[in-house]
């Protein structure tokens, strides 16, 4: 119920459309951009429905408890456990190994908030997990979800990262001044 009123608010409301197809692959970094709102994951969940596409999320495992588990897991997220000797990176690529099907939407800013630099730790998952990267936009502005061409990582980093951030030229969040482009 929760997706559909997602997806009634993305497409019906705020009259968002899609650009582009969301490709065949089984595993994906899905490298969602800006994430400036919380409405960001309004759109992002109403945008899993319409496609009927398995794309999960990684939420603290902290949020995870008896009222929230069915909701969190219905919707795609998966809990994640920050303490201990793994990183993100390991766990996130862990999951890549133990799932057939594993695409995974992340931001890039890592908060909504105004950042300087974009956390990297999506394109170490992507090549240690040997997956490639699906950029795409969500641009208040325009009212488009953009789905740009699946990218694979060279493991030039800053070459790859320059290409990526690129593509999101001009892209306006729904709060466009805690985006960094």
């Amino acid at each position: 119920m929760f997706s559909y009123i997602c997806q009634v608010l993305t497409f019906k409301i705020f009259k968002f459309k899609v650009k582009g197809n969301f490709p065949i692959n089984k595993k994906l970094i899905v490298l969602v951009f800006p994430h400036t709102s919380n409405w960001d994951f309004i759109v992002a969940i109403g945008v899993r429905t319409l496609l009927c596409e398995e794309i999960n999320f990684v939420i603290k495992k902290e949020y995870y408890n008896f009222l929230t588990t069915n909701f969190f897991n219905s919707l795609g997220g998966r809990p994640i456990d920050r303490s201990g000797n793994m990183n993100s990176v390991e766990k996130i690529s862990e999951m890549f190994k133990n799932n057939e099907i594993f695409r995974i939407a992340i931001a890039p800013e890592g908060t909504r908030k105004l950042v300087d630099n974009w956390k990297t730790g999506f394109y170490h998952i992507a090549l240690k997990a040997n997956c490639k990267i699906l950029p795409v936009a969500f641009d208040w502005k325009k009212r488009e979800v953009k789905i740009f061409e699946v990218f694979t990582p060279t493991n030039n980093f800053t070459n790859d990262l320059k290409s990526l951030k690129s593509l999101f030229k001009g892209v306006k969040g729904k709060i466009p001044e805690n985006s960094n482009l």
